[in-house]
């Protein structure tokens, strides 16, 4: 006998809008329905660049926290493309830093789950989901946030913001996640500036959602595993090599979805999903063979996240059937991945690796 929750999916099934013909597609932001970080523009081949823009803020010469800043650039013989449009993003509160005087009060157990004086990377951190995490690491004691971002209007300000909010040095660096030398000149110069990372957060992703298989475009296919896929093993190779090299032990963290270990109902997405279920198996497959390196490898899966790209009218039809199969009967916030990502790269999760963590308000336990 159907239980009361799949009468319901069975409500919302027939419910459900017809599923639009190819000509009556829904627009395009509407299918990015789950865009984790800023990405660059809607084409088929990876950006390749001749330099990488850096930008570095640090405290001044009397220590006051206005922003100084040291902008430069590093060769990498490529031919650079134009960043996509800026979004609009929450303003950034005042974030106070964990400071030493705190942290030596702590009890030990609340020490292990700071990330004191560690180096971050946070791919995707200029906007959205990615950006909420970096702020959470600068307070709870990053010793320098580095941002990476296709976009470098807004990846600029974001470091920007995030430097004056919280008088870390912050980094950013323009580059693009399928862009494998600009990944691996961009990680050599943080090694420069701070000795190798400590922990990698890979946030950047994309999302193409609402497309039916049998009419979705190759190129949007192989564009989608380039970003999701593709760009989570070239950055966890190049962090994941500075860290051998430096024979120092590292949390990474990789942004998947519980896309990756479920079907969605009802938007169709089925290459998004696919993308997704690779970032999981690969994570656990590096978490295996990088162990012994003492080098975690973890996978967060968020569940229908309340990002700005998702508060579009559009969606707003869909996001009432989402809501209605997740317990918690909300959309998570945009700083609900942030306790769990500060967990997983503090020691406090030590012994834990190759761990897929859904953080979905329950959706799939159904």
């Amino acid at each position: 006998m159907a239980t009361a929750r799949s009468a319901l999916r069975m409500t919302s099934r027939m419910a459900a809008m017809p599923r639009p013909a190819a000509s009556r597609a829904l627009p395009a932001f509407a299918q990015r329905a789950f865009l984790s970080g800023s990405t660059a523009p809607r084409k088929s081949e990876v950006i390749k660049e001749t330099e990488i823009p850096v930008s570095v803020y640090t405290p001044d010469a009397k220590g006051v926290n206005h922003a100084t800043s040291d902008h430069t650039s590093i060769p990498v013989r490529r031919n650079p493309q134009g960043p996509p449009p800026a979004v609009e993003e929450e303003p950034m509160k005042t974030i106070t830093p964990l400071t030493n005087e705190v942290y030596s009060k702590m009890p030990s157990t609340m020490q292990k789950m700071s990330v004191k004086d560690k180096v971050i990377i946070i791919t995707g951190g200029a906007r959205g989901l990615g950006n909420y995490m970096a702020r959470a690491c600068a307070e709870a004691g990053a010793k320098a946030i580095v941002i990476f971002d296709a976009n470098q209007e807004l990846g600029d300000q974001s470091a920007a913001e995030l430097h004056e909010a919280s008088g870390l040095p912050v980094v950013f660096y323009k580059v693009d996640v399928r862009d494998g030398s600009a990944i691996n000149t961009a990680v050599e110069n943080v090694v420069e500036k701070f000795g190798a990372p400590d922990v990698l957060v890979n946030s950047a992703g994309i999302a193409d959602s609402n497309i039916p298989a049998e009419t979705y475009d190759p190129a949007m296919f192989r564009r989608l595993i380039d970003i999701n896929l593709t760009g989570s093993f070239l950055m966890a190779q190049a962090v994941g090599r500075s860290m051998i090299a430096a024979g120092k032990p590292g949390s990474i963290i990789l942004v998947a979805s519980m896309s990756g270990s479920i079907v969605n109902y009802p938007q169709e997405q089925s290459c998004y999903n696919a993308s997704k279920a690779g970032v999981i198996q690969f994570g656990k497959s590096l978490a295996a063979e990088w162990a012994k390196y003492n080098i975690r490898v973890n996978c967060i899966s968020p569940g229908y996240m309340d990002t700005a790209l998702n508060k579009v009218p559009a969606l707003d039809a869909q996001k009432k059937i989402w809501k209605s199969l997740t317990p918690q009967n909300r959309l998570g916030a945009v700083d609900d991945l942030n306790g769990l990502c500060v967990f997983l790269a503090s020691d406090a999760s030590g012994f834990m690796t190759g761990s897929n963590v859904a953080i979905d308000g329950g959706y799939t336990l159904y």
